[in-house]
């Protein structure tokens, strides 16, 4: 990597390291999942302080380091602020950063995984968007990225769920979150994204956890 070389992503997840840095995990539109330090990040007054976080999308200016890149300089372009403000809305967008990690490799390009994840954070701000189909849309056409998708839904279904299913796998990223469905397509539709990631990724998530507590307590 040159130095000084600029990266464009969105910020997964940070861990502290001493008392004053952290280790960003940023996955990016140039080389897929980055794994950063950021020095200072945790002291009061750094200007890496309010974008090395998680939900915060923005250009990263990196220098090679000893064992991970040092971002040495960064600009937030986008920080998801509503979804910060709202509790369920932070557990689904936990779960979808979760769900990008546990899914792509290190400097492995993942350009269109990112657009994926980033319009789905854009959608989960839409009133008019349920939240579970927000979340369903986004694990099937990341399976679908990933490559490990089924052409048909894996249980039996209704056509409206059928055709959900159908439109999901074959629209583009940035066409996805553009429609509703009825409540018992949404269930059957779910049932079946279920099924599939179940088999495909049988990883206990925390986040999604924490979404389903937080679920049945509203």
């Amino acid at each position: 990597m040159r130095e000084g070389e600029e990266v464009t992503g969105l910020v997964l997840k940070t861990m502290p390291i001493g008392e004053r840095d952290r280790r960003v995990t940023i996955l990016t539109r140039e080389k897929g999942k980055l794994s950063c330090f950021a020095r200072g990040a945790a002291r009061q007054g750094s200007p890496l302080m309010g974008i090395a976080r998680p939900l915060v999308y923005g250009k990263f200016t990196l220098r090679p380091g000893r064992d991970a890149d040092i971002i040495t300089a960064a600009e937030g372009l986008r920080f998801f602020g509503t979804l910060e403000a709202d509790a369920l809305a932070l557990c689904y967008a936990s779960y979808f950063l979760e769900l990008a990690d546990y899914f792509y490799r290190e400097f492995q390009r993942e350009e269109e995984g990112l657009k994926l994840l980033y319009f789905a954070l854009l959608a989960l701000e839409k009133p008019e968007l349920p939240r579970e189909l927000v979340r369903r849309i986004l694990e099937l056409k990341l399976l679908v990225l990933d490559g490990s998708y089924v052409v048909v839904p894996p249980l039996k279904t209704h056509e409206n769920c059928a055709y959900t299913w159908d439109y999901v796998v074959r629209t583009p990223v940035e066409k996805l979150f553009t429609f509703t469905v009825g409540e018992t397509a949404l269930r059957e539709f779910a049932a079946n994204v279920d099924a599939l990631r179940s088999q495909v990724a049988p990883h206990h998530f925390r986040a999604l956890s924490v979404l389903e507590e937080m679920r049945r307590v509203q």
